[in-house]
């Protein structure tokens, strides 16, 4: 079958599409063996179960859409529609029982926040926020629909691309789409968590590496927070030990492991020893740096203020990565806080379903061009570094579109810079 181009620069949904989520149809006067409707949405139409339609197959709740159907169309007709359905294509619909749609309104509702205003009782809303994850969906292109498009633009008769495979095509698209993620795309992505008693978070599924993590203090404003640095490590290796200090192995010849001491002596040490935040109640804070604790007597760090460390006197509090349980590590005094965490994706968590801003499509496309010819043999090495050039270029281009700098907010911050310093 011929692959068809991708009408990324038409929308297709209309008004009630995009912020409703809803699309309506009338069904046939004399309907034969079910009736078929075709959506238009930008999100395709997904069941949870090959097998069920109905509200009490225990895979109804993956479905993101449901429908309803109402004689009248008028508010508070609608009923939802239980009797089996079959989707193909992602956005064609097949409501396999005839009679109860001769005639009839049909709604197809996909999952959004509020539920939908067609359903008569709580249970048949459709919650969900497939609707809210669709929105601002236009300044994008799915991955698929780039390596459609490469297909029918740069491959064929008279092309640098006779021929070409469509999976070595998917597998440089999936490489660029890594390698723009880390330093081009807007691939940031941020977490909100909460820091429990035991002071370590799991780390994102997709996660690649940390940009940023900050506390939210009360009025919702980031507080940063800073990496341990050499203040502290999380062990990657913690073996048992005998008396004599070797490790100490099981039957089966591994090294047991036990639980870090030393995380376990950072979740617990008072960050006021470290950062020199004093309160009023000297006797229990002592001085700056008092990393050996109280000391014997009061005030035996005095003096000792000179040459404090700008990276330890903060009282935000730190964080350090624990690479062998893959979590996130944090200091004592930010217990229940909540934190944002700013982190990088290589942008494949969802596959072929992956999508690219459409600042970037071109770059992308002189990246697959020159990634393919570049590993053929006797391909003309001026061709080879004709596209070289041409993606570095394109890529510069990109990364320029995509850096959203705009004049109003640079002379905003630099009204700053004009202030004298006395």
């Amino acid at each position: 079958m011929a692959i068809q181009p991708t009408n990324n620069g038409i929308v297709t949904e209309n008004s009630q599409q995009y912020y409703q989520g809803s699309q309506e149809f009338r069904g046939a006067a004399v309907p034969a063996n079910g009736q078929i409707f075709i959506t238009d949405f930008d999100s395709g139409l997904i069941l949870g179960s090959a097998t069920s339609w109905s509200p009490n197959d225990v895979d109804y709740g993956l479905n993101n859409f449901k429908v309803y159907t109402s004689s009248t169309g008028l508010a508070g007709s609608w009923s939802q529609w239980v009797t089996e359905i079959v989707v193909t294509n992602d956005n064609t619909i097949t409501l396999t029982t005839a009679s109860p749609v001769a005639n009839a309104y049909i709604v197809v509702q996909l999952t959004i926040l509020t539920g939908g205003k067609y359903a008569s009782t709580e249970a048949e809303k459709a919650y969900g926020q497939t609707v809210e994850d669709n929105y601002g969906g236009y300044q994008y292109i799915k991955l698929n629909e780039v390596v459609n498009n490469f297909m029918i633009a740069y491959v064929g008769q008279s092309k640098l691309i006779p021929n070409v495979k469509r999976t070595d095509v998917i597998f440089h698209t999936k490489r660029a789409m890594q390698e723009f993620s880390y330093d081009t795309l807007k691939s940031i992505k941020q977490a909100e968590l909460t820091v429990p008693n035991e002071l370590t978070i799991v780390l994102p599924q997709d996660y690649v590496n940390y940009v940023d993590i900050s506390s939210i203090d009360a009025l919702g404003v980031k507080r940063p927070l800073y990496p341990v640095n050499n203040l502290t490590t999380s062990p990657y290796y913690t073996q048992a030990q005998d008396s004599t200090g070797i490790p100490t192995q099981d039957q089966w010849g591994n090294d047991l492991e036990g639980t870090s001491i030393t995380q376990e002596r950072w979740h617990n040490a008072n960050q006021q020893f470290i950062n020199g935040n004093f309160t009023n109640d000297f006797t229990n804070d002592m001085w700056a740096y008092n990393w050996g604790g109280l000391g014997s007597t009061i005030g035996s760090g005095y003096g000792q203020m000179y040459g404090m460390d700008p990276q330890y006197s903060q009282m935000n509090g730190w964080f350090n990565m624990n690479e062998r349980e893959g979590k996130i590590s944090f200091s004592s005094n930010l217990v229940d806080q909540l934190i944002i965490l700013e982190y990088i994706s290589d942008g494949l968590a969802f596959d072929l379903d992956s999508r690219v801003p459409k600042m970037a499509e071109e770059a992308m496309y002189a990246y697959i061009l020159h990634a393919i010819i570049s590993t053929r043999i006797n391909q003309p090495e001026y061709i080879v570094q004709r596209l070289r050039r041409d993606k570095s270029s394109k890529l510069r281009n990109a990364k320029i579109r995509l850096s959203n700098i705009k004049l109003d907010e640079i002379i905003q911050t630099m009204r700053g810079k004009s202030k004298w310093i006395k």
